[in-house]
């Protein structure tokens, strides 16, 4: 189990129940940092007295510093706030919970001090993952994937990101509110629909992306380098239950998988306890209740999003980053009612289409296609 902790996105859903799970295992929170929710971020700090508070938005920072002037912790803001929250000396682990690529410099830093990354940023590994691992393995640090997927393969290896007996990673999926629809059902869907998931209590912008399976499109990208493998190594099963969180079949025709309720409070709780286990906050799974389980193939033609993804992955190079930052400007227009569902995608494809591909990014090459993506979908608008 870790000592001390750093949770980065404190106020979105995976950060409050990270914040919930160091209380209940009773591991000290150093350091928190969030965007600009300083109603909820004062709540945590009077609750977890942490020695560090980074606030992405300057002026929310400002806010903030007021709101705990009497409480003995520093208020810091932007991109170097998140850095040194990331980096604090006094942390073991650190939870990379922030939206987007925001989250790549802060977790490379604490990558830098050693630190363990419980790592639920997708965007981390789906931007710059050959970087990102290749900087694991040269300063000694630690993943522990927090994604429900990526547990449950880490999970199914035996706590391991590398088995040389590893065949094929089998990558679920709940389908998201949309499933069994076809592409042109779906075009003009609103964003409470799309963010009314039947399984998954989450915020809106990963919601929107489970609606368009562009989040399986990204795990799929996650799953290639944080487990050493290529993407025809990768099935995606859509399995409605949200029972079976992920899996692996070995060699010899043996498959592994994990199960358990769908609560995120399992696996972010797990890259805390890793390599041991304690009670958790979660009901156990009663497979008398569960149900049938269903297995289904997606249909690639129906979720282009999923399929866009997929030619990201085999390209390679900086394609995976504007995928990602494109999706994400996208999503962002989509929740502020200003595009259509079905056109997320549209924006997606044409900015792949348009972006120069470089295929052995630096750091500088890949946050630098992560803002051509962005400014050309603001663009199409």
């Amino acid at each position: 189990m870790v000592n001390h902790l750093s949770i980065l996105g404190s106020t979105g859903s995976i950060g409050r129940q990270s914040l919930d799970a160091a209380a209940h295992l009773g591991i000290p929170v150093r350091a928190i940092a969030a965007n600009s929710n300083t109603n909820l971020m004062e709540q945590q700090v009077r609750q977890f007295l942490p020695r560090l508070a980074a606030v992405y938005d300057e002026a929310a920072a400002k806010r903030l510093r007021l709101a705990v002037a009497d409480t003995p912790t520093k208020v810091v803001c932007g991109m170097d706030g998140l850095i040194e929250a990331a980096a604090a000396p006094d942390t073991d682990c650190v939870v990379t919970a922030v939206s987007g690529s925001v989250g790549l410099r802060p977790t490379l830093a604490a990558i830098d001090c050693g630190k363990r990354i419980a790592l639920a940023n997708k965007e981390t590994l789906v931007c710059a993952g050959a970087l990102v691992m290749e900087r694991v393995a040269q300063r000694g640090a630690e993943v522990i994937p927090v994604d429900s997927e990526h547990s449950a393969i880490f999970q199914s290896l035996g706590g391991r990101l590398r088995h040389p007996e590893l065949k094929r990673i089998l990558l679920t999926a709940s389908g998201g509110p949309f499933r069994g629809m076809r592409r042109e059902e779906v075009y003009d869907k609103t964003p409470a629909q799309a963010v009314a998931h039947p399984n998954w209590n989450m915020g809106a912008k990963i919601s929107v992306d489970s609606a368009t399976m562009m989040n399986k499109g990204l795990e799929l990208i996650e799953a290639m380098h944080l487990f050493g493998v290529s993407p025809d190594r990768i099935s995606v099963l859509i399995h409605p239950q949200s029972v079976v969180h992920s899996g692996v079949e070995f060699c010899d025709g043996s498959v592994v998988v994990q199960m358990a309720v769908p609560n995120m409070g399992l696996p972010i709780q797990y890259a805390m306890t890793y390599p041991d286990r304690a009670p958790s906050l979660c009901e156990p799974l009663d497979l008398f209740s569960s149900g049938d389980l269903r297995f289904e193939r997606p249909e690639l033609a129906n979720i282009p999003c999923l399929a866009l993804a997929i030619t990201a992955a085999q390209r390679g190079g900086t394609a995976p980053c504007i995928l990602s930052a494109a999706n994400e400007a996208a999503v962002a227009l989509f929740l502020a009612e200003k595009i259509p569902f079905g056109k997320i995608c549209e924006c997606v494809a044409e900015t792949l289409e348009s972006i120069h591909i470089i295929d052995a990014p630096s750091l500088g090459d890949i946050l630098e296609a992560d803002r051509a993506a962005r400014e050309y979908v603001k663009g199409l608008v």
